[in-house]
């Protein structure tokens, strides 16, 4: 298993949820929205391009618009590998997180 970046979770849950509306953009605008921090724009399009590069990702060219001066949005979707990658990620999660609440719960603040 390859471990995923808390960035490169994030992307891969925005193109499962946004679903035929993945691309650049949204993808930004979901995790700016889930993580409450201003990040820059770049900082999504690296780790879209690497989930590409990794086989996560499909990239899919949109048709050009008059709108985006004759460009085409680059629409994004989770291959059978990232679909795995995610499941994998998720689960180590709960693995790790299993009884952390209950040591919270009794450790006195600080």
């Amino acid at each position: 298993m390859e471990l995923l970046t808390k960035l490169e979770e994030l992307v891969l849950i925005a193109v499962l949820k946004l679903k035929d509306n993945a691309y650049g953009i949204s993808i930004y605008e979901f995790v700016v929205n889930i993580t409450g921090k201003e990040v820059s724009v770049s900082s999504v399009y690296f780790p879209l391009e690497r989930l590409v590069r990794k086989g996560y990702l499909q990239c899919l060219q949109g048709k050009p618009t008059p709108k985006r001066g004759g460009m085409s949005k680059r629409y994004y979707r989770l291959t059978r590998a990232g679909f795995k990658a995610l499941e994998e990620n998720r689960s180590l999660n709960q693995t790790a997180w299993k009884g952390v609440a209950a040591i919270l719960k009794n450790t006195p603040e600080p």
